[in-house]
């Protein structure tokens, strides 16, 4: 039944249903008709965490993956301001070049940019000097992300993360200020339900969203387990033609049992 959906998602050319996830699980994604990978910036392409010698040994894992590695998540760390008095623009483009540089390497297309710290506002900072610091660096470093063709695909966060950015559709509004065509939007449906974000703010996305987080609200679960009603949100994907990818980006228990489950709910859930 699992490869069965999975076929249909293929072959109705929905969108791929992959996992933010190590690449040590790739072989276990593939054995479940997973298509996509999402890994993490901090494990494979980040300079302070991964020295050369190391990126190359990933470089060839990634050639070799069963599965498709076009995204990376965790991109900025906490100790690297985007916003607020210790913003260092040289310091930000420096680390988002050389980001850059070894992901197009690994021929990954897209680079999520959550980040709750690094664009967490100060306490007393000024929000509306932050949102401008903000719109400046993100449109730098998208200039960065052109030079290497890739995109940076913003998530909205929820308020226990950082403080700014927190739905969707404020996402779109700063989308639209920064005015890059290689600066995207990742829609997070985990964040969205935090926030009480209804489906809806998704149409407001056309054109603009390119990547989607999945999770269901409590316990931050993995699809099916707690029988989240994804379906209002699938709609809304539906009608701007979305055609990228659903990474699941959940709290797993035993993801060997629960990865064929969440398959299973998530591609039952988009052709009802």
């Amino acid at each position: 039944m699992i490869w069965l959906l999975a076929l249909m998602f293929w072959q109705q050319q929905g969108p791929v249903i992959g996992v933010c996830t190590s690449l040590s699980n790739d072989s276990l994604l593939a054995a479940n008709h997973v298509l996509r990978l999402e890994e993490s910036v901090s494990n494979t392409f980040n300079p302070r965490n991964v020295s050369e010698e190391k990126f190359q040994q990933i470089l060839q894992k990634i050639k070799t993956a069963k599965t498709q590695v076009l995204s990376a998540n965790v991109f900025i760390p906490g100790s690297i301001k985007l916003v607020g008095p210790a913003l260092n623009e040289s310091l930000v483009l420096g680390y988002v070049d050389t980001v850059m540089k070894r992901a197009s390497m690994a021929g990954l297309k897209i680079i999520v940019l959550g980040s709750g710290e690094a664009r967490r506002i100060p306490a007393g900072f000024d929000s509306v000097q932050a949102s401008k610091q903000f719109i400046s660096i993100a449109r730098k470093m998208a200039d960065v992300a052109a030079k290497y063709n890739m995109l940076i695909a913003m998530e909205n966060l929820n308020h226990t993360e950082t403080n700014m950015i927190l739905s969707f559709r404020e996402a779109v509004k700063y989308a639209k200020a920064i005015d890059h065509p290689h600066f995207k939007l990742t829609a997070d449906i985990y964040h969205m339900l935090m926030e009480n974000e209804p489906a809806e703010h998704l149409l407001e996305g056309k054109g603009l969203l390119v990547n989607v987080h999945i999770a269901e609200k409590e316990e931050r679960a993995y699809p099916g387990k707690r029988g989240t009603d994804f379906r209002p949100y699938f709609r809304a994907m539906k009608e701007i033609n979305y055609s990228g990818g659903i990474m699941i980006e959940c709290r797993w228990g035993k993801i060997e049992g629960e990865l064929p489950l969440a398959v299973q709910n998530l591609s039952g859930q988009w052709f009802k």
